[in-house]
């Protein structure tokens, strides 16, 4: 069943014990989040996290307007396999770390999509995340999927995020059909803190789904 599952990261692990449970529940990703947030994970943290999680299983390392050098620094202390840019990240800037480079775009209304073709080449998916004015992403705020659909298809793999939980994963993946989503306010019980039962009931709802 789990090979059928549209791709799932679980971001912003803080502990062991919330990383096993994801992976043990289908998560194909992990997020670690290297900037200001609550959710925030100091390198020797996420490396010791990762040192105990079994092959196949995707690190993402989130950052936003650090400098190349030192994420280029974490993510090779960490063992990090993909980074995620969360910032104002110019394409440029992302294009120095690929074939390894995810950039989050905060989607407000459609004057998002002018900027999306200039991605094209820079990154291997974009990831969308409602916009808000105050912090760069985890706003647990749902955004308008009909703009994921249109950046869809301009021809770039899509990771939708924003404001999914269980309740909602259903509609997102049937209405988006996004290459992968990205979970994290929607599984905890404080941020920072996942809940398995949360976890276990989001992988319940996408195991009933066909994409």
């Amino acid at each position: 069943m789990v090979k059928d599952m549209i791709k799932v990261k679980i971001c912003g692990i803080t502990n062991y014990e919330d990383a096993k449970f994801a992976v043990e529940s289908g998560a194909h990703a992990l997020g670690f989040i290297f900037a200001e947030s609550p959710r925030r994970i100091k390198p020797e943290d996420a490396r010791s996290i990762i040192r105990r999680l079994p092959p196949f299983i995707k690190n993402v390392g989130v950052f936003v307007d650090e400098t190349p050098e030192k994420i280029e620094e974490i993510t090779s202390r960490c063992g990090i396999d993909l980074i995620q840019l969360h910032g104002k990240e110019t394409p440029e800037t992302c294009e120095q770390f690929m074939p390894h480079v995810i950039k989050a775009i905060r989607v407000k209304d459609d004057s998002v999509l002018k900027d999306i073709p200039l991605y094209k080449g820079k990154v291997i998916g974009l990831l969308l995340d409602a916009y808000s004015e105050k912090i760069a992403g985890g706003t647990g705020k749902l955004f308008n999927w009909d703009l994921a659909i249109k950046i869809k298809n301009m021809g770039m793999p899509i990771i939708l995020a924003g404001g999914l939980k269980p309740p909602n994963i259903v509609a997102a993946i049937s209405i988006v059909r996004p290459y992968a989503i990205d979970v994290s306010s929607g599984v905890e019980e404080k941020p920072g803190k996942k809940s398995h039962a949360l976890i276990k009931e989001l992988f319940e709802k996408i195991k009933e789904i066909k994409v």
